[in-house]
């Protein structure tokens, strides 16, 4: 099977883009077309503890959004730059990055994605999304280090 449309998530780090430019190098090879994605993190209203002033930006949903969107924005157009041709951005909000790279990759063929390489303990304190959407994904993965 042919891969036609590569999904790639991205974090905006400098890891996340050089999966993109390997990506990059497969869909020229396979004259596949790429998806680039960052997953926001929803608002969640703050909790009011006895005693702790928040300021009052911190129940804003407009502000936050908006400043999500702006990083999300700038994690994409970083991706549009690293891979050197027109691709498809796609911002999203889930609760969990996995979850909304594995609904983003139904309608891909691959993903290609990095990873940190975590092991022992901090892979257990940090957790890895991509370890979970290697878990959770009907599609195949490509993981670069």
């Amino acid at each position: 099977m042919a891969y036609k449309r590569i999904l790639v998530p991205t974090d905006g780090t400098p890891l996340s883009l050089r999966a993109a430019k390997e990506a990059a190098v497969l869909a020229k090879d396979l004259n596949a077309s790429i998806t680039a994605i960052y997953v926001m993190a929803p608002f969640v209203q703050p909790m009011l503890l006895e005693n702790a002033p928040l300021p009052a930006e911190a129940f804003d949903e407009r502000a936050y959004r908006k400043a999500v969107e702006a990083t999300a924005r700038k994690a994409l157009d970083k991706v549009r730059s690293a891979v050197g041709v027109d691709c498809e951005m796609l911002a999203v909000t889930d609760e969990q990055p996995w979850k909304g790279i594995v609904k983003a990759a139904q309608k891909c063929d691959l993903i290609v994605m990095a990873s940190h390489g975590r092991t022992g303990i901090s892979a257990v304190i940090l957790g890895s999304e991509t370890r979970k959407v290697l878990a959770h994904s009907t599609k195949p993965v490509m993981v670069c280090h």
